[in-house]
């Protein structure tokens, strides 16, 4: 049957609205989707509030230069904090395209679509709600119209090569985890380059560049352009090669023998659901790519805390302190047993198996936070965080705040597939309201704990609380193995209603 690639088109786009209808969370999670468009409208807000509040300030940075120039000479940290955050919420043409794989329509009109439709997206507009009031009270207050327009349609050519830039990251990293170090250290050499010499050196780049828009040269829309022309070209390309390989069952794997590591042996039973732990990590690719994104997110505030003054106020040097504590756990433990859900049968079959594995749990993901302990490390050196705020934020995570993640082991009945894929519909309304928590409630109560008793003593009691959650550690998980037997027909039921 021969159908116009227009009708094909339409017919496609009818299918990733039914996809996203017939999702079994679509009816489930209403309360996730209301709290997806608050957060939504929530950051727009503040893009929008920065866009009109910015542009006064930067005018007086320095004297005689418009605050679109000041922007332009930094215009690189917009476009990182952009590319991170793609990995959170953006998919690879891939994904979309592997379910017509098998049927007669060519792979490359499908690839080109959703290639085309990445760049068009929506999403690449998101900036607008700052770009836009920036550009009115600065550019337009200096230039013309034109040259406004010509300004803005230049940031948006360069997100949506950062947007190209990402998938072809993101489809690399499928074939080898790797390669998300090369945006890591591209990224870091430009915040070195730009941040230790006095002066930022690629300051009159940037500006130069950029204002090479406002003033419509055509060589700047010509360069972007044919940048995005090549990763389109890069895209279609690597994405192609996977798609061939998966339909070709051409899979290249490595066996971890994470069964042999035999120091786990000394702890018996637990000893076996921590070797687990390590399996899990090591061969399950979204655990795997969701901590090194996290780990990468972890790294980069730490950098700019390191090597620039722009979070130099108490909020954010505390909410920096936090989030590296709490990284490297909460990619599990706030959806903690839903992994397990996949075998929850076998696991219920042995008696004190689930109680074991709690412990086992609690003990690793403990001592990953020598992670981000050693990492704030020269953070305390150079004097922008007190060890005493180090160790608060250690032993308040590890015994405070663990002990809350680790409650939703009684409430989660929710099987996550093994091989899901990291933008897959995860969570539900406990989960993202225990995460929201878990990230701003411990700041207050650091800020409120520190402004009543001062510095070092709000800091000592972080370390009293933590230090009970540590010792009284057997008892809060015999009480969290309880609620969970006493719920756990519920919980099997739901395991099984969602494993695929």
């Amino acid at each position: 049957m021969n159908i116009s690639k227009r009708k094909l088109s339409k017919m496609l786009s009818e299918h990733e609205e039914l996809k996203a209808k017939r999702h079994p969370m679509f009816e489930r999670n209403r309360f996730v989707k209301f709290l997806a468009y608050f957060m939504v409208a929530y950051y727009s807000a503040i893009l929008l509030f920065m866009g009109v509040m910015l542009p006064m300030p930067m005018s007086h940075t320095y004297h005689g230069v418009a605050a679109f120039h000041v922007l332009d000479g930094w215009f690189f940290i917009i476009i990182m904090i952009d590319f991170w955050l793609r990995f959170i919420l953006q998919d690879t043409p891939v994904n979309q395209t592997r379910p017509y794989s098998l049927l007669p329509i060519s792979r490359k009109f499908l690839m080109r679509r959703y290639l085309i439709n990445a760049g068009l997206s929506w999403g690449n507009l998101y900036w607008a709600f700052f770009l836009v009031p920036f550009a009115f009270l600065s550019v337009f207050r200096s230039m013309s119209l034109g040259a406004t327009a010509g300004w803005l349609i230049g940031w948006w050519l360069l997100i949506v090569l950062n947007s190209y830039f990402y998938l072809l990251i993101r489809s690399l990293c499928t074939r080898n985890i790797a390669w998300a170090m090369l945006p890591f250290i591209l990224h870091a050499a430009i915040i070195c380059i730009a941040t230790i010499p006095e002066h930022n050196v690629l300051d009159m780049p940037c500006t130069n560049f950029m204002y090479g828009f406002a003033k419509l040269q055509p060589v700047c829309f010509i360069a972007v352009i044919a940048a995005i022309l090549l990763m389109v070209k890069l895209n279609e390309k690597v994405q192609g090669i996977i798609l061939y390989d998966e339909i070709g069952k051409k899979e290249e794997t490595e066996v971890k023998n994470a069964s042999q590591i035999s120091w786990f042996n000394r702890f018996g039973i637990v000893g076996e659901y921590l070797k687990l732990e390590v399996k899990v990590r090591m061969r399950c690719r979204t655990l795997k790519m969701q901590f090194l994104v996290l780990i990468g997110c972890m790294l980069l505030l730490s950098g700019l805390l390191y090597f620039t003054d722009i979070y130099d106020n108490m909020f954010m040097k505390s909410f920096i302190c936090l989030y590296d504590y709490i990284v490297p756990g909460m990619s599990t433990l706030i959806t903690i047993m839903c992994y397990e859900g996949n075998y929850m049968d076998l696991l219920m079959s042995r008696k004190e198996s689930i109680r074991d594995m709690l412990a086992a749990k609690y003990y690793f993901n403990s001592a990953l936070l020598l992670i981000p302990f050693c990492l704030l490390i020269p953070l305390v050196v150079i004097g922008k965080i007190t060890i005493w705020m180090n160790l608060g934020y250690l032993f308040f995570t590890v015994g405070v705040l663990y002990p809350m993640m680790f409650q939703m082991s009684a409430y989660n009945k929710e099987t996550l597939p093994l091989n899901a894929k990291l933008t897959g519909k995860q969570g539900n309304g406990a989960q993202n309201m225990v995460s929201i928590a878990v990230m701003f409630v411990p700041i207050f109560i650091e800020r409120a704990s520190v402004t009543l008793l001062g510095d070092p003593w709000g800091y000592i009691l972080l370390i009293t609380l933590g230090l009970t959650g540590i010792v009284t550690h057997q008892r809060w998980i015999n009480f969290t193995y309880k609620r969970f037997m006493q719920r756990r027909y519920t919980n099997m039921e739901g395991f099984r209603a969602t494993r695929k």
